[in-house]
């Protein structure tokens, strides 16, 4: 009997030191994977045991977490591309612009060479302005902001211009929100923004605050539309759909981004849902 106890022992011993042994070859094949990803090598992944163990699901979790990060490189290459070309042609207008004006001085109306000037420095100043804003993370303020105010008054602007669509806004009176002012002002101004830009003759904007728990603006305008295979694309940055609604010279590319930005960082929600003509912006 007393031979048979260290015996035991031992077997246990070689039994735990096999396992461990297999279980760090595993740890060392997931470190030597690792240590050759890099930024051009996003596309590597660790090997998984068969085995069900902790190691497997590391590995597995590994995998996932490669997989993350990969694709958000691939989103900011794509987007650093398409910035760079958004950025690139009101500077090239610019810059030619100024050329042209410089090398026949006598000829050139300096008045009208500053003003299409001035309108590419203000484009590079809203697409460089909009950039900023989707690359902040700064905490929201939690004022308590009446949102049939900031919707009525960002339709009256538009109403006030007298040039272009009109703008219809049907409000309930109060719809008290949470949130930035400034942040859902600029939301609602993006919203029928684009609105004008793309509609006929007529943009709509409706609100319902019967639901206290939940307050829902609608911008409908009464253009072309978004068919229904493209409207989350329209939320991509920098995105262009078909030529019925191609984004024009007025907008930065990023208008719709942002207001799905700042929705989403208020908890709320901002979705292209059905309508009988035209598109219709559901926030909620």
């Amino acid at each position: 009997m007393a031979f048979f106890v260290p015996l035991a022992t031992v077997i246990a011993a070689l039994a735990a030191w096999f396992a461990l042994r297999r279980a760090l070859r595993s740890v060392e094949a997931i470190r030597e994977e690792l240590s050759v990803v890099s930024g051009s090598r996003l596309d590597r992944r660790v090997p998984v045991p068969r085995s069900r163990d902790e190691i497997a699901k590391l590995a597995s979790t590994t995998n996932e977490t490669l997989d993350r990060l990969e694709r958000s490189h691939e989103q900011q290459e794509r987007f650093v591309a398409d910035a760079s070309h958004e950025l690139r042609s009101p500077l090239a207008s610019l810059r030619t612009g100024l050329e042209v004006a410089l090398a026949h001085p006598g000829r050139a109306d300096w008045q009208s060479v500053a003003r299409r000037s001035l309108l590419d420095v203000d484009r590079l100043q809203r697409i460089t302005s909009d950039l900023l804003q989707l690359t902040g993370d700064r905490p929201l303020s939690t004022e308590l902001v009446d949102l049939s105010d900031v919707v009525a008054e960002e339709a009256a602007v538009h109403s006030s211009l007298g040039v272009g669509p009109r703008v219809l806004a049907s409000v309930e009176i109060p719809a008290m929100v949470r949130g930035e002012l400034g942040q859902l002002e600029r939301l609602l101004r993006n919203l029928i923004d684009n609105a004008v830009r793309h509609a006929d003759s007529i943009v709509r904007v409706r609100m319902d605050a019967r639901d206290p728990d939940v307050v829902k603006v609608e911008v409908l305008d009464d253009g072309p539309g978004i068919p229904v295979h493209e409207r989350e694309r329209v939320f991509d940055r920098f995105v262009r759909l078909d030529d019925a609604r191609a984004r024009d010279g007025g907008g930065s590319g990023l208008g719709l981004a942002l207001a799905r930005d700042i929705a989403v960082r208020h908890g709320g929600t901002l979705t292209i849902e059905d309508s009988a003509a035209g598109a219709r912006f559901v926030l909620r």
